[in-house]
């Protein structure tokens, strides 16, 4: 827990805004569109990723494993204060998306030092032979943050009025968040040194790292293309998922929270599973059999679930995808401890998936939104009707609503 407490706070804010894009759209990105807005949410949700290859962990491998950490956790969490206390756009003007955006830059600079600072923490400190399920715990700590805040947002959706959460409400996880922050501070300042990292003689200077990156690019790039099948697959089934079973298949706050929460028990559940399969067949008969079922099912699966969008569909589909996610993340994250040189295995590993997530993953709901969009499905689920009136809707706004494409029927509860 000392460890991997700092990728439970960056999960736990980043779902957090991938489930509020609506009403964060609303108050700091006003549009003449709900589209317009959402894309511009997620825009700056994914502007994030962009800041990753940057804050790659050069500074770990050179000071080391715990103080790098405690430095990571400072800049996270500033990120999360400023989007947590910034004023809507009505308050302010342009300076709240602005604000909201250096939010997420900074997050953003800090999580991929963050996930592989972790990564190697954990794989540096396993015992032989159990790679694999030691560094599993680095994602499994991010599925408990994930089921914290969807249990928070069902909590708040069940108590409060729909107009109140438009107002005030979302931004009471965010708070949770930050009164959070000073816990693990304290837990993750009685961190001890990897042995691996203290028997090392010297410490790579910048420009050694640079050096080293450039003559490993090859094991870099290697390690960057196995990286998007996870990043995507996380992604579309956690944070786009509230977004995409209200606005798009219709259906209610409270079934896509309980949708999004059982699929991070699932995901909790795999990583484990996961890792110990890798450990005991190896990681390349896991990376290639997974690519494969999702090469070949995936399309398929979401088809399935379009033709008849219900809540049971819906959390079959993903449950599914979580399979793929949890088995493949594990294997693939163990390898990339694993293969990057030592002295420099912080950087290697926080590079290599850090492109792939800021090419892909981290934009992830922003292109399902616009091919959404782009492709006006629609599906033949629950009506905008009965969606409305479970989430405490006045009927006149549903004739509003029902006449508007997919993704501007916004739920009251969204």
């Amino acid at each position: 827990m000392r460890v991997t407490s700092g990728n439970f706070l960056e999960q736990f804010d980043f779902f957090l805004f991938g489930f509020y894009a609506t009403y964060i759209s609303r108050t700091f990105f006003p549009a003449t569109s709900e589209f317009a807005a959402l894309m511009m949410t997620f825009a700056v949700f994914g502007s994030g990723f962009l800041m990753r290859p940057l804050g790659a962990g050069a500074y770990i491998d050179k000071v080391g494993r715990r103080k790098g950490l405690i430095v990571t956790l400072s800049i996270m969490a500033a990120g999360t204060v400023l989007i947590a206390l910034v004023p809507g756009y009505a308050a302010i003007g342009v300076a709240a998306p602005i604000l909201v955006l250096l939010g997420r830059l900074l997050q953003g600079f800090s999580a991929s030092a963050e996930m592989g600072g972790v990564s190697v923490y954990l794989a540096e400190i396993s015992t032989p032979g159990h790679t694999g399920f030691y560094t599993s715990w680095q994602s499994a700590s991010q599925q408990v943050a994930i089921v914290v805040a969807a249990a928070l947002g069902y909590t708040i959706n069940a108590t409060m009025q729909a107009a109140d959460i438009a107002d005030r409400g979302w931004r009471i996880p965010f708070f949770i968040g930050c009164v959070i922050i000073p816990f693990i501070f304290i837990i993750r300042r009685s961190l001890e040194e990897t042995a691996a990292f203290t028997a090392r003689s010297h410490r790579p200077t910048t420009r050694e790292v640079f050096c080293s990156m450039r003559d490993n690019w090859r094991t870099v790039l290697a390690c960057g293309l196995l990286a998007p099948m996870t990043t995507t697959t996380f992604y579309l089934i956690t944070v786009y998922t509230p977004t995409f079973g209200r606005t798009v298949l219709n259906l209610s706050t409270t079934n896509s929270l309980v949708v999004t929460l059982l699929v991070g028990i699932s995901n909790f559940i795999w990583l484990p599973i996961g890792g110990t399969l890798s450990d005991r067949i190896g990681r390349r008969p896991l990376l290639l059999v997974i690519s494969l079922l999702c090469i070949f099912t995936a399309y398929p699966a979401m088809h399935w679930l379009a033709e008849a969008a219900s809540f049971e569909r819906l959390l079959a589909a993903l449950l599914y995808f979580s399979f793929f996610f949890g088995i493949y993340n594990d294997a693939m994250v163990a390898a990339l401890t694993e293969v990057m040189p030592q002295n420099v295995r912080v950087v290697g590993f926080s590079l290599a998936f850090s492109l792939a997530t800021a090419v892909f993953g981290g934009f992830t709901p922003a292109i399902s939104t616009l091919l959404v969009q782009a492709t006006k499905g629609s599906c033949s689920g629950r009506t905008n009707r009965e969606t409305l009136e479970e989430d405490g809707s006045s009927a006149p706004s549903v004739e509003k609503v029902t006449s508007a494409s997919p993704l501007s029927t916004m739920s009251a509860g969204a």
